[in-house]
């Protein structure tokens, strides 16, 4: 079987069996001092406070990746490259738990825990409302960041993708990203962003075959997502239509077999989210299988 699938299964197996080692593995300490160091010794440079800025912290990280990966490609070190992208793969997954947030705001108690939860859940934007059509779009948003764009560039280019998306995304919206030079910043958040926006496009599609096809296609429309521009709004209309449609559907299928719907728990879109977002991520590993068998994926 493919290292590339086996990577991918056996880190998100890991992260459901271990989620406290996997957790501690996941800190990104390391690289916001690496960021704060060069700030320090290039603060004045202007390489390092224009759009160039980035490459300058993320290069040096890919060359050391880039050449392990090539070491470890050896067919006599097979296993430990396998090793290699698992873990490569689990620290760049995340770095938070998309089903413990999405649980945590579920299961809390009061209002204030409830939104400490929702911070949590999409952090670059702050607490979301408390409104199903907001958190429904947080929950897919995060699944983009967390998982599905790491996946995508982990396919495309092994362990060295993996890293370079996320310290792309750690120099665009991280812990130490405030503290950048400006133009640094935007810099990798535009990077981050034509990263983004393909892996959004494929969730997209993905959620029409999982759910409700014309509502996901015409909300994805109206999102501007036939628009050939690096905005990934779209994703967020896409999934408010598709939960939407769905949550109709079974109260439909109720009433066609002439019982009550039963008493909804406590926001069933965002469970319904969290489903979906599962679902997508299935296909995807079913995809990537029916590739390995086909001798696609190597």
């Amino acid at each position: 079987m493919s290292i590339t699938l086996v990577a991918v299964v056996v880190a998100i197996v890991l992260g459901q069996l271990a989620p406290h080692a996997v957790a501690a593995w996941r800190r990104h300490d390391l690289i916001a001092r690496w960021q704060l160091w060069l700030d320090q010794q290039l603060r004045g440079n202007s390489v390092w406070t224009g759009a160039a800025g980035a490459a300058v912290t993320i290069v040096p990280w890919l060359l050391v990746v880039g050449l392990l990966q090539w070491w470890l490609h050896a067919p006599l070190l097979g296993f430990l490259g396998l090793l290699f992208g698992v873990a490569v793969l689990v620290w760049a997954w995340g770095p938070r738990d998309l089903d413990a947030d999405v649980r945590a705001v579920l299961d809390a108690e009061d209002p204030v825990d409830q939104r400490v939860a929702m911070s949590q859940l999409w952090p670059d934007a702050g607490a979301p409302r408390a409104e199903a059509p907001v958190l429904v779009e947080a929950v897919f948003r995060s699944a983009l960041t967390r998982w599905f764009s790491v996946l995508f560039w982990f396919l495309i280019a092994g362990p060295v993708g993996a890293v370079l998306y996320r310290l792309c995304a750690l120099s665009a919206t991280g812990v130490t990203a405030a503290r950048l030079p400006q133009a640094h910043r935007e810099g990798a958040q535009r990077l981050l962003l034509l990263m983004d926006w393909p892996v959004a496009q494929l969730m997209t599609l993905s959620m029409a075959l999982m759910s409700h096809f014309d509502a996901v296609f015409n909300a994805w429309r109206a999102g501007g997502g036939n628009r050939w521009q690096l905005d990934t709004g779209f994703l967020g209309f896409a999934a408010r239509a598709s939960v939407n449609a769905e949550l109709a559907d079974e109260a439909q299928d109720y009433i066609a077999d002439g019982v009550s719907p039963p008493q909804l728990l406590d926001m069933p879109e965002l469970r319904d989210a969290m489903s979906l977002v599962w679902r997508i991520l299935l296909l995807w590993l079913a995809l990537l299988a029916l590739f390995v068998i086909a001798g696609w994926v190597s």
